[in-house]
């Protein structure tokens, strides 16, 4: 049936014209935004997950900060212990020389003087950020240094913020209130020898002095002159050895807390980048897709013009009908 009151066909084609243009939309949108769950209306699972994630990679972003400044202070006070441990070693070896008979003691005793200085200014050095791990003038011990190192989420929904630990009374080289806290200020107990290895006379040093009565009735500093005896160079090198090796795995604890950090922070890295990648698999569109699916609908709505044109004209039909 023709009628002049409602035209059906011209009806459908605005409907699909209607539904056209809902879906282009849509489209554009997606296209425009880069984005195929942009609000919680699109898909609340995906946007609630997506969104969840995307918090906790700004958390890990400022974990990776907070790892950074953990690894800087880690590696100053790596580097100033590491250069300790090699001064030490020259120590050592000058005290071998003093050993040699004939030797003009009186001058190694000024390259001593100026090794254990450098021992100094090494450790009061190796500061960042106003913390100093190997140098310590407060009357508390230096103690466990906390860098943060992780942010989890427990599948309950429960964040939580891990920590990477150092004592860093283990790499406390030089303590001026309390000289038993620091590895150089400490007293040692060497041992002399005489013929063949044989252990002769001890005796109890320490390498730097921190002007503390204490520290000078517990021991005698590492000083030598022309009336210092063989088994006095011997005790003071067996008490440098022990200096040493304390030093040694000193180093070695904090080396292993800052490759700790390291891995740490390389792995949070990964992990953002896979948090991303996720959740773009989440909410991005595809934009192949997306672009075939405009180029579609641009068609489809245009042959929609067309019938609704089509549609239009029947009425133009009916007048021709009473014109005849």
């Amino acid at each position: 049936m023709t009628s002049i009151i409602t035209n059906i066909a011209a009806l459908n084609a605005l409907s699909t014209l209607r539904t056209l243009a809902g879906n282009m939309e849509t489209v554009q949108s997606n296209v425009s935004s880069g984005l195929r769950v942009q609000t919680a209306a699109d898909n609340a699972a995906y946007w609630s997950i997506a969104t969840t994630m995307k918090s906790d990679n700004k958390a890990l972003s400022a974990v990776a900060d907070a790892l950074g400044l953990g690894a800087a202070k880690a590696d100053v006070a790596y580097t100033g212990l590491d250069n300790a441990v090699e001064i030490v070693k020259q120590i050592k070896a000058k005290l071998v020389t003093a050993r040699e008979p004939g030797v003009d003691k009186g001058k190694i005793d000024k390259e001593l003087t100026e090794l254990k200085n450098q021992l100094v200014s090494t450790s009061q050095s190796a500061s960042f950020s106003g913390e100093n791990w190997l140098y310590n003038t407060s009357s508390t011990a230096l103690g466990t240094k906390q860098m943060v190192g992780s942010f989890t989420r427990s599948p309950s929904g429960t964040i939580a913020i891990n920590t990477v630990n150092f004592d860093a009374s283990t790499s406390c080289l030089i303590d001026t209130n309390t000289y038993s806290n620091g590895a150089l200020t400490k007293t040692v107990t060497g041992y002399g020898s005489y013929v063949n290895g044989v252990a002769g006379s001890t005796g109890t040093y320490f390498l730097i002095s921190t002007s503390n009565a204490a520290q000078n009735s517990a021991g005698s500093a590492i000083s030598i002159s022309t009336q210092t005896t063989d088994a006095q160079v011997e005790q003071m090198l067996s008490s440098v050895e022990v200096i040493l090796q304390n030093l040694t795995n000193a180093a070695a604890t904090l080396g292993a807390t800052k490759s700790r950090l390291d891995l740490q922070t390389s792995f949070t890295s990964s992990l953002m980048d896979t948090i991303t990648k996720g959740v773009g698999r989440l909410i991005d569109a595809d934009m192949n897709e997306a672009s075939t699916r405009l180029k579609a609908l641009q068609t489809q709505q245009q042959l929609g013009i067309q019938a609704l044109s089509i549609a239009n004209s029947s009425a133009d039909s009916i007048l021709s009908l009473f014109r005849s």
